[in-house]
């Protein structure tokens, strides 16, 4: 994780975690980067509770990041504002810490495995892990509250609306008779 050109920058030291409950509070400026790189109109708000412990040499951080997005609707394309609210669990690892596996060596990952993430040098940048949180809880085809209102009046049948045509679904539907 290359920090000069992170949007959101927290540079935790393994050695000297900070106790109890940290807050992560992505100011205006962070906010408006972020939600450039994301590709939405906005970042209103994000904030993030962490806890942190060790185990086997690794960093666990476990918290629950909170934001309020603006983006435009998947349908209509207007602007909509919702918010989010996503738990997680990351483990960080030194360099060289995630096993040690020849280049083309398969190897199965365990559930555990999936939120490492190996950090360089003294510290890690817990903002990135933020970040990237964040950028997997947007859902880029969000419809806002008029999207069943607008397909109506545009005609347009949603899957669940439409019935199956051609010789096939004709066959299948003469034998439930």
């Amino acid at each position: 994780m290359s920090t000069d050109t992170n949007e959101l920058v927290r540079l935790i030291k393994p050695r000297a975690l900070p106790a109890g409950t940290m807050t992560v509070e992505a100011n205006q400026a962070e906010r408006a980067a972020l939600a450039k790189r994301f590709g939405i109109t906005a970042i209103h708000a994000l904030t993030a509770e962490v806890e942190f412990g060790e185990k086997d040499g690794a960093v666990l951080a476990d918290g629950k990041l909170a934001a309020t997005l603006e983006q435009p609707c998947a349908v209509t394309r207007e602007d909509f504002t919702y918010d989010v609210s996503e738990a997680f669990s990351l483990r960080f690892v030194p360099a060289g810490g995630l096993g040690d596996y020849e280049e083309d060596e398969e190897f199965e990952l365990t559930e555990e495995d999936l939120d490492e993430i190996e950090y360089e040098g003294e510290a890690f940048d817990l903002g990135e892990a933020i970040a990237q949180e964040l950028g997997l809880a947007i859902d880029p085809y969000r419809e806002g509250p008029d999207a069943d209102e607008r397909r109506e009046e545009a005609g347009i049948e949603s899957d669940e609306d439409r019935k199956p045509s051609g010789p096939l679904a004709e066959a299948l539907r003469g034998l439930k008779k």
